[in-house]
């Protein structure tokens, strides 16, 4: 029997893909839920679904809710070693007279309904006495009349008429438990106080009251059904055109805690003008009864934003830290035995305050790192060769860095005062200079990654350029 009192939610994906951002939004809700009253946060794998689930999705599954924060006090349980409590709740609906075996083929169905007002099976073998055995599906025999309520927390009460209800599949002809007895036993043998899940799942509710009615699960849960996560056209979130793996943003240099702020405020709002919350806050301010029901816009833009405000609040050792696995991987680059982080560490705080995600960082260091050095040629066409002042900016520039001190205060006075002769901005003047040592006109600041560099390959790399704009066009 339930403690009195005693909060107990579940999280319970199937192993099918990828672990999907509404699943994430789904767990994490149910997480602050449980995390603020105290309650336990339970970890389920429905994975019945033997032609659907595979195993090497569950592993990733775990993965991505531990890179959340998101931990759980029991599990995870697997539906698949649990097949014995199924088979014994069936018997005991079929014992009760609250299920039936049918052997109607799909066919012999849709021919006998067809043109009927209410769609779906029409309870042909309620009365056949059929035994249960193989190639017969085990259906759950759904009242005539009445309603069926399902009272939501998020969306107030639901009613079902039943006899819009056709008598559902529990059992397949090949003997296996459907999603709906599967999620019920579970939810009454382990005590769930909550359920809190997408919304996609409603229509099956009222088989589930039903259900746990017949199985004399005691008090109902409660229900809490969470708002369909929508992109910029506000369709429904697709992975056939969406990216929405909680893998994928992972891996593009999204922080954990950025991506769990962002997804607590998908359908959720504490009623304060800011956005930005440590964990603490969520679990404290967190309320079911705050929940939008309308669709929640998963905007990728807005993500960037809060991962950016993230990645600036960390402190520089730590920001290096999570750097570090972008850095020693970038081979699209630079080759990953190229890097050193004494290096980066002179221009770590300026990658730091111009980034979204992480995975953005290797681009702005490349100049660093990247040996042979090469610049962007379309790039070195419009600041050098398109430029009748440029080569002999790079001539003075050039001169002028062989003696000068060599940190970034020192840099930057010549570039000016190189422009002031040449009666250039200095946006203008370094231009050259940029694409002659960094390869691109946009990027860090210019004199400080001047510095990083160091003499001796500034001058190599601006004496390249000064030989490959004195030659001739081809």
């Amino acid at each position: 029997m339930r403690a009195p009192g005693a909060v107990r939610v579940r999280f319970a994906p199937s192993p099918t893909g990828y672990f999907h951002v509404g699943g994430a939004r789904t767990a994490l809700y149910n997480w602050l839920f449980a995390r603020r009253v105290g309650g336990s946060f339970i970890l389920r794998i429905e994975d019945t679904d033997r032609s659907r689930s595979d195993e090497a999705f569950t592993a990733p599954i775990l993965a991505a809710l531990s890179w959340l924060g998101i931990t759980w006090d029991e599990g995870p349980y697997y539906q698949s070693e649990r097949r014995h409590l199924y088979d014994a709740a069936a018997r005991q609906l079929v014992a009760r007279g609250h299920a039936y075996a049918c052997d109607c083929t799909r066919e012999a169905v849709e021919a006998r309904t067809r043109g009927n007002a209410v769609p779906g099976y029409d309870g042909f073998c309620r009365d056949r006495h059929l035994e249960p055995g193989p190639g017969r599906v085990l259906r759950f025999k759904v009242p005539d009349t009445g309603v069926t309520s399902v009272h939501d927390i998020v969306r107030g009460r639901v009613d079902f008429d039943n006899a819009t209800i056709e008598d559902f599949v529990l059992v397949k002809s090949n003997g296996d438990p459907l999603f709906v007895l599967a999620v019920v036993v579970d939810d009454i043998d382990m005590a769930i106080t909550h359920v809190i899940r997408a919304e996609e799942h409603l229509p099956t509710t009222p088989k589930a009251v039903l259900l746990w009615q017949a199985l004399g699960g005691g008090e109902l849960p409660a229900f809490a059904h969470l708002p369909v996560l929508v992109n910029e056209r506000r369709q429904k979130l697709s992975k056939r055109r969406d990216r929405v793996a909680v893998e994928d943003y992972r891996a593009l240099g999204y922080l954990p805690e950025a991506m769990r702020n962002y997804l607590a405020l998908l359908g959720w709002g504490p009623g304060e003008d800011r956005e930005i919350f440590s964990l603490e806050e969520l679990i404290e301010r967190f309320r079911l009864e705050d929940v939008n029901r309308s669709p929640a816009f998963f905007d990728e833009k807005r993500l960037a934003h809060f991962n950016g405000v993230y990645i600036r609040s960390l402190d520089l050792p730590e920001f290096i830290e999570r750097a570090r696995p972008f850095l020693e991987s970038a081979n699209a680059w630079f080759p990953p035995d190229r890097y050193r982080e004494d290096v980066f560490v002179r221009v770590a705080p300026l990658v730091q305050e111009r980034v979204a995600v992480l995975s953005e960082i290797p681009a702005l260091v490349a100049f660093l790192f990247a040996e042979p050095f090469a610049w962007d040629e379309a790039s070195f066409d419009r600041a050098v060769r398109a430029d009748d002042g440029a080569l002999e900016i790079l001539r003075e520039a050039r001169a002028r860095f062989a003696e000068c001190p060599f940190d970034a205060d020192s840099l930057k006075a010549v570039v000016r005062s190189l422009g002031e002769a040449a009666g250039r901005p200095l946006a203008k003047a370094q231009a050259p200079i940029r694409v002659a040592t960094m390869g691109r006109t946009v990027g860090l600041p210019l004199f400080e990654s001047l510095e990083a560099l160091g003499r001796e390959r500034v001058l190599a790399r601006v004496d390249a350029a000064i030989a490959a704009a004195e030659r001739p066009a081809a």
